[in-house]
């Protein structure tokens, strides 16, 4: 069954509009049906016709779309929220409000208390919110997360991450996407921090099942007249007496889009990075390494689930996004039928308000010379 999706944001120039429709059609389980895509309405409505909707779908802004959407007999099933981060909190809350479950680009808002509140507003619509930390649908960081919960590892003691690019390496003003992502007011209270960071450190969280409890960071801004952090270095204290490190830079040259996780336990390692997700480096202690490949034998059953095509065929960044809305088409199709929930690896509410902890309690412990702060400090 194909359910009825709506965009908010995604419009003309907006790179993860479209990674957001492409993964929906993926799987054959999404039809985009409506959209408020810019906050011109004008814009907004000449994008929706481009893209072939109906023109009474085609809304002019985000608030109409909701107040008309719960009207109508063949309302949307979902709503996904792919804007600039200050304009999460306000357009899911809204959908939420309606009765309209909501997919939302991460982070999840740009201040603890925005996200706290979305979470009261989930909790009280009961309607599902998925996370769209898309890493987390890939076959091989799926295999990971079984391996550990089946104790291949032990008991973790280092857990490592990190998440380089180069794009940010010089001044790109009046790059569209460069722009919103360097403004406090729209982006929040991190650059990298909360561009890559929050997914290096999602993908730690996720795969281990731990979560940290203190952190420690330094935060540089190394572009002139960059408001901005373009570069973390991030100690952390995991629950659970693993150490580790997070780096996260947007100014190291030669990397496109190096995110890459390695965990040490008492008794095996694993290593992954996203640039070759098809494999995973497995070291038992005292043995040669093991290279497990997507859709190899052995694997576990979440990572076959997560398989589309033949070891050899790459799977990667539009797969991973696609399996989070396949996932997210079992859950809601769900919820609307009344049928039992399935059983679900996707990131909700609770990991974005997660997220949203790691990036203040970062730039707090930045501002204080990098002393250990709890994450669970400031607003509640």
């Amino acid at each position: 069954m194909r359910l009825k999706l709506g965009m908010v944001g995604g419009g003309d120039g907006a790179f993860i509009g479209g990674v957001h429709r492409m993964a929906a059609r993926l799987d054959n389980r999404w039809t985009l049906v409506a959209g408020a895509f810019s906050g011109d309405a004008a814009r907004s409505q000449a994008f929706g016709r481009s893209l072939g909707l109906a023109n009474d779908r085609c809304y002019g802004d985000w608030r109409q779309m909701a107040q008309a959407e719960v009207r109508r007999p063949d309302r949307i099933d979902a709503v996904a929220i792919v804007t600039p981060n200050h304009l999460h909190h306000a357009p899911a809350k809204a959908f939420l409000e309606a009765g309209v479950a909501v997919i939302c680009d991460k982070p999840l808002t740009t201040t603890l208390a925005d996200a706290l509140d979305l979470a009261e507003a989930v909790k009280r619509a009961g309607a599902p919110f998925v996370l769209t930390h898309n890493y987390s649908g890939y076959a091989m960081v799926r295999q990971m997360r079984s391996m550990i919960a089946d104790g291949l590892l032990g008991a973790l003691r280092v857990v490592q991450a990190e998440y380089a690019q180069d794009w940010l390496a010089s001044d790109l003003t009046g790059n569209k996407q460069a722009d919103w992502r360097g403004d406090p007011a729209r982006a929040g209270a991190g650059g990298a921090l909360g561009d890559i960071a929050t997914h290096a450190y999602h993908l730690a969280t996720f795969v281990t099942g731990a979560t940290a409890e203190t952190v420690s960071a330094e935060t540089s801004r190394f572009v002139p007249g960059r408001r901005l952090d373009d570069d973390v270095q991030i100690g952390l204290r995991w629950a659970g007496g693993a150490r580790g490190q997070l780096w996260a830079s947007q100014v190291a040259i030669g990397v496109a889009n190096g995110l890459r996780l390695r965990l040490y336990g008492e008794k095996a390692a694993l290593e992954w990075s996203q640039e070759e997700p098809d494999l995973l480096r497995f070291t038992r202690l005292g043995e040669a390494p093991q290279l497990l490949r997507r859709g190899g034998p052995g694997l576990s059953s979440a990572a076959q689930a997560a398989t589309r095509i033949p070891a050899g065929h790459p799977e990667g960044y539009l797969e991973g996004f696609a399996q989070i809305y396949a996932d997210a088409a079992d859950l809601i199709g769900a919820h609307r039928q009344g049928r039992p929930l399935p059983a679900s690896m996707l990131p909700g509410v609770s990991d974005g308000v997660d997220g949203v902890r790691f990036i203040e309690a970062a730039v707090a412990s930045a501002a204080a010379d990098g002393r250990w702060v709890a994450l669970n400090e400031g607003a509640r």
